[in-house]
């Protein structure tokens, strides 16, 4: 019996497992939004995070070696990346999504940022 409840727990286990998407996981997708502005990476991300954290409040920042990299983290699924990139002329923008064509809560708000700030 004691085989069994192990079985089961280890099926569950990975059958969750199985469902995260991690950011790297969305760099893999097209982006749903690409674009480019004449702002520097830290001047469009700092008009487009605190945006998404009313919208979403598990929003997170950080800045890379080219920019700035944003994304939406629900439960153990990132559900938006976005990747802010220094141009010569200003930053290149791509906003991933999990599920693009899904209305998950806060999904038009933090599209409304992205191409508000440009």
């Amino acid at each position: 019996m004691l085989t069994d409840v192990k079985s089961a727990i280890t099926i569950v286990v990975l059958a969750l497992l199985a469902g995260c998407v991690t950011t790297a996981d969305l760099e893999g997708n097209d982006p749903s939004i690409s674009a480019v502005t004449v702002k520097d990476p830290k001047q469009y991300a700092l008009c487009v995070f605190p945006k998404w954290q009313v919208a979403r409040t598990e929003s997170s920042m950080v800045e890379t070696e080219n920019g700035y990299r944003l994304w939406v983290s629900n439960s153990s699924m990132a559900d938006e990346l976005l990747d802010i990139t220094r141009t010569p002329a200003g930053s290149s923008i791509a906003l991933r999504q999990r599920m693009p064509w899904s209305a998950m809560p806060g999904r038009s708000a933090v599209e409304r940022a992205v191409r508000s700030c440009l």
